[in-house]
């Protein structure tokens, strides 16, 4: 799944994301457009998770 791809299905899935990981804020959760990598790095420090393993449960969703 690519970048534009993932970024669709974040759209759809950012409520439940945030239910499962209680620390995300809405800042943590928002991106520009074409900054989407930018907010993984987010979500990577609030999660402890690489940025790989947050591409693949996003695409599991």
């Amino acid at each position: 799944m690519n970048n534009d791809q993932l970024e669709g299905k974040w759209k759809q899935i950012r409520g439940e994301f945030k239910q499962k990981y209680g620390k995300l804020t809405d800042d943590d959760m928002t991106y520009t457009e074409g900054r989407f990598d930018e907010m993984l790095g987010r979500l990577q420090e609030r999660t402890g998770k690489s940025k790989e393993e947050l591409k693949k449960e996003i695409d599991k969703w």
